[in-house]
């Protein structure tokens, strides 16, 4: 039970007794006290005028005072205005520290079988390239989304949807027939995203050619735009596709299956998985299905050209697309597909789109069209809208000029890591199997801390030299902390020290590490916080606060050279709770920890 909930109760009970009066702990508000006055908590007196017909300071004093005399939680009180500033007393905290160190998983909350089910949609990528710097943020997005949600008592899927179909795809595809030469992952030494990447940019540039040359003729952009000979060919073979065509059917699965193994390559280099991975191709004909249902229904309507629309102008928006004069399906019509799918699959309770936020409009689309389809889920879907990323040159190294490969990224941050700590001797006694794997912690640590420290809903510059940095708000600065702590862990085993055995029953201790405590003690508030708000950065921040205190009181403090031995057992206990929580607060980000640094 944490200080607050004591408090709380105390308080409702001091309620009782000075004023005869009943309230719910909910109505007992305490939060942590300003920095300039003296105290750790604070209740706030206002909302018990009612119950004690006394001026706010009145009410302050008797409630100091009972919660003084009645409970061993506190020492000492002051009263500013309508706020009773309490100071702890040092026996709490050591009982409060006891609690945090009985539970390694302290703050984290397990699912059970009756829990909740969300599901968290990230990645969704294209077919036709690799994936790129705005993929990093949204896999890692998703992945601490995910995380945190099960931290918080949720059972959790983690899916995936793939854009395998459509005229893209085809683009890479009639490139590779005509100017590949049978290559393969296999004879380039490429890995398949990358290859067939490569066609993608390669049919562009032969398209561009075409078009420049018509033009020349005579032709309008726009005429020889539609009229290239490229472009017809890949509206031929999308064509050939959707009906099945056998021959270009094989060589779009062999083609895709090249890619899905790039993929997983940097899935595992990025540390995210997916439980449940489903395929636009295998959804668009699902989503036509309830397009047409909703056509039959008078849901939507058929304009002269054949094509399906959705007139929103009732709720604000304006018409939509949902059919091609064609006949064939937009975005919205797959997503329609997709979320019939993983509901049939899945008994949901929540479903999250980890999508970017230039999709804002879509998803109050989409949230519409499915409740008017008649899922009671539409209304509830939440779409975790996040802002853009960009670097300070706008690139760090790109295939096409304006893309930031994510396994160029990936590769530039571990070989920056590794430099940073070749050049600062801090890997000087390990193997070089050691300091490779160690690079590789880091400079992944880095990367993640960076891109989830800040706000998800605002744009960001991420800045790869400043993110390196082992001093101030970083990955690194955090991972070399916990190696500090766990250095001095070692170092207390070898000089026999059990720090394993329980805390000393009785001992003096600081403001410094009070204040420690109280922060460690915050770890499972700031996980609630988190999950209600989709929000990893809160997360970030608060280990990055946690291991700042640490350093300081690690500055200001001995431990192993302390000579009373209850006070030296007492910081290596609070020393290896600081490094615990961190360790959890980080893996809630995806964020490994390193042993030695």
């Amino acid at each position: 039970m944490t200080l607050e909930t004591q408090l709380q109760a105390a308080a409702v009970q001091a309620v009782a007794v000075l004023y005869g009066a009943q309230v719910d702990a909910a109505q007992i508000q305490i939060q942590k006290t300003r920095p300039e006055f003296e105290g750790h908590l604070t209740l706030v007196t206002f909302p018990l005028l009612r119950q004690s017909h006394k001026r706010p300071e009145e009410t302050g004093e008797d409630m100091g005072r009972y919660l003084k005399e009645n409970t061993a939680l506190v020492s000492a009180y002051n009263v500013v205005k309508g706020f009773l500033n309490l100071v702890i007393a040092p026996q709490a905290w050591l009982g409060l520290l006891d609690e945090i160190n009985a539970d390694p998983q302290y703050g984290l909350v397990s699912a059970t079988e009756e829990s909740p089910l969300v599901m968290i949609e990230y990645s969704s990528p294209n077919t036709n390239k690799p994936l790129h710097l705005g993929h990093v943020r949204n896999n890692l997005l998703g992945w601490a989304v995910s995380q945190i949600a099960a931290a918080n008592g949720n059972r959790v899927v983690r899916t995936n949807i793939v854009n395998d179909r459509g005229i893209h795809i085809c683009k890479s595809m009639l490139a590779w027939l005509r100017w590949g030469n049978g290559e393969t992952p296999e004879s380039s030494g490429k890995k398949g995203d990358h290859l067939i990447g490569d066609y993608y940019v390669l049919f562009d540039k032969h398209y561009r050619e075409e078009v420049h040359a018509l033009m020349a003729q005579g032709l309008s952009e726009d005429e020889a735009k539609q009229e290239a000979p490229l472009i017809k060919e890949a509206h031929e073979m999308l064509v050939k596709w959707e009906q099945g065509d056998t021959e270009v059917r094989s060589l779009w699965e062999k083609m895709n299956t090249w890619v899905y193994a790039g993929f997983d390559e940097t899935y595992k280099a990025l540390g995210v998985s997916f439980d449940k991975i489903y395929y636009e191709s295998q959804t668009y004909l699902e989503g036509k299905e309830k397009v047409e249902e909703g056509l039959k229904k008078g849901i939507f309507y058929r304009r002269p050209d054949n094509s399906v629309w959705a007139d929103l102008t009732g709720e604000g928006l304006d018409e939509k697309l949902l059919l091609r004069s064609d006949g064939t399906s937009v975005y919205m019509t797959q997503d329609i597909g997709t979320a019939k799918l993983r509901f049939q699959d899945f008994p949901i309770d929540k479903m999250v789109y980890v999508v970017g936020n230039e999709q804002n409009y879509h998803f109050q689309v989409l949230s519409i069209l499915l409740d008017k389809l008649g899922f009671e889920w539409g209304k509830g879907l939440v779409h975790f809208s996040y802002g853009m990323v960009e670097l300070p040159n706008g690139k760090m190294k790109s295939r096409e000029g304006t893309v930031v490969d994510a396994d160029d990224l990936v590769a530039a941050m571990i070989a920056d890591a590794r430099a940073t700590m070749d050049a600062a001797g801090k890997n000087d006694d390990m193997t070089e199997e050691e300091k490779q794997e160690t690079a590789r912690i880091v400079g992944m640590g880095a990367l993640k801390y960076f891109l989830l420290k800040v706000d998800a809903r605002k744009n960001m510059l991420f800045n790869p030299e400043e993110s390196i940095d082992f001093n101030g708000n970083t990955g690194p600065f955090i991972q070399y902390t916990y190696a500090r702590i766990r250095s001095v862990l070692r170092k207390a085993a070898e000089q026999g020290l059990n720090v394993e055995a329980g805390l000393p029953a009785d001992v003096a201790i600081s403001t410094k590490e009070e204040e420690l405590i109280q922060h460690m003690a915050q770890f499972a508030e700031v996980v609630r916080t988190a999950g209600q708000d989709c929000s990893p950065s809160v997360i970030a921040n608060y280990c990055y606060d946690l291991v700042k205190e640490y350093n300081q009181f690690y500055h200001d403090f001995s431990i192993l050279k302390e000579e009373d031995e209850a006070k030296k057992m007492f910081r290596l206990a609070l020393s290896k709770n600081v490094a615990q929580i961190v360790k959890n607060g980080m893996g809630l980000l995806g964020i490994e920890m390193p042993e030695r640094m």
